[in-house]
């Protein structure tokens, strides 16, 4: 595949992805019920006079026709300007840069835990007996349904009170990502260990791998060199998933640990119905999909270059 060819269709989806995104906001917000002008000027707590109310819809377009609104909001989009928080009126984009940190630093450590965890999970379930291998699915399927907030209170009560060993709340040190990381990366472990160990059990007892052992290889070079190369193929294509995964639920262990981050900060945004900042936010976690199934893309042609030659094909 030419590589103009193939950037450009990838553009051209990023493009109608984030329209879409953008799309599905605009009308989620305008379905929410109340006077958006009353979010603006702070709530149905702030008693604002009527003449304030009209003066912000007409600063911020909502008396003009929707599809006047839609246009207004697709136009600022496209020029890259976010706008600016209802709730705390500032730019948008200021407010992401200083919680996106946060954010990323929780997520990335997340994922490697995720990986860590499922690949102990399978090479252990790859390995049993048929009794092990039922018991490692139950675990799997039993750590990918947990929901966050039941996992997260669960860690504070273990780790935290009882033992004492972490803080509850995030404190800004190492010990204080520790519960939100694992919180986050014990669900998603759960689905990566299912394509895990099944692809690695196929692996390990392939034509390839029989041949392997053959030629004299052990069952660790077996294991670790050929089965876990073609195991992570199937888990790797999840990682744009994951990836947006490890973002929304970033939004339930945020505020259980009192974390600061996007997460939080949508939550807050929804609740205030903060268009701009939900806006902002959203779009940034799809442009960060897309940003890592390129990269996906990239690694799986290194993985498995035949793959990625007959797929250009």
């Amino acid at each position: 595949m030419h590589i103009v060819s193939w950037l450009a269709r990838r553009v051209g989806a990023a493009a109608i992805l984030l329209w879409l995104v953008a799309t599905v906001i605009f009308i989620a917000i305008r379905m929410i019920p109340g006077d958006p002008a009353e979010a603006i000027m702070g709530g149905p707590g702030s008693q604002a006079s009527a003449e304030a109310l009209e003066t912000a819809r007409e600063q911020y377009h909502l008396n003009e026709p929707i599809l006047v609104q839609y246009g207004i909001y697709l136009g600022q989009l496209i020029t890259g300007d976010l706008g600016t928080s209802y709730a705390q009126q500032r730019p948008v984009a200021q407010i992401m840069a200083e919680m996106l940190p946060a954010t990323l630093q929780l997520t990335l450590i997340a994922l490697v835990l995720a990986w860590l965890i499922a690949f102990v999970m399978a090479a252990i379930a790859a390995r049993s007996n048929r009794i092990g291998q039922v018991m490692g699915t139950i675990i799997e399927v039993i750590a990918a349904a947990v929901p966050h907030f039941w996992l997260g209170a669960m860690l504070i009560i273990i780790f935290s009170t009882w033992l004492g060993w972490l803080p509850a709340v995030d404190t800004g040190t190492v010990q204080g990502i520790i519960l939100p990381a694992f919180t986050l990366a014990i669900p998603l472990s759960g689905f990566l260990a299912q394509l895990m160990r099944d692809s690695l059990m196929t692996a390990v007892n392939s034509p390839f791998a029989l041949a392997a052992r053959a030629r004299g290889a052990s069952e660790g070079q077996v294991f670790f060199r050929h089965g876990f190369r073609h195991a992570a193929l199937p888990a790797l294509n999840l990682t744009g998933w994951a990836v947006a995964t490890s973002i929304s639920g970033a939004v339930v262990v945020e505020e259980v640990f009192a974390r600061p981050g996007l997460g939080r900060s949508l939550l807050g945004a929804v609740l205030s119905r903060d268009m701009p900042m939900v806006t902002g936010i959203a779009l940034f976690s799809a442009l960060i999909y897309m940003v890592v199934m390129l990269i996906v893309e990239a690694v799986e042609a290194i993985i498995n270059p035949a793959a990625a030659r007959g797929d250009d094909q």
